[in-house]
């Protein structure tokens, strides 16, 4: 599994973003290969990440050439450059239905 952080500043008010997020998250629901995504608002004002769950590096890859992805920018009006970072999940706390067919090859801890 690829764990992919999007942090960024927005242009828009906290109210807006949520509002654009709400909007766009059936459209990330349909994303193939998506297991998970998380909203932030982080501690800074204006601040947001997008925490996401890949099953594997091809999805991910898929995903960065729809248009969906090529739209975050100007959907959250983001300021500069988003700070982009990817990991792979080697260890997992808790398992879930969600995230149960890509732990396949991932040992639980327990």
């Amino acid at each position: 599994m690829i764990l992919q952080t999007v942090r960024f500043e927005s242009s828009l008010s906290e109210a807006e973003a949520l509002r654009i997020a709400a909007e766009r998250a059936d459209a990330y629901r349909a994303v193939p290969g998506l297991l998970q995504k998380f909203y932030v608002k982080l501690d800074l004002p204006n601040h947001y990440a997008g925490v996401m769950l890949w099953e594997s590096r091809e999805a991910l890859a898929a995903f960065r050439e729809s248009e969906l992805a090529k739209t975050v920018p100007t959907a959250y009006a983001v300021k500069g450059e988003p700070c982009v970072r990817l990991g792979e999940v080697f260890d997992v706390l808790r398992g879930g239905s969600a995230l149960s067919s890509a732990q396949a090859g991932v040992r639980v801890a327990g």
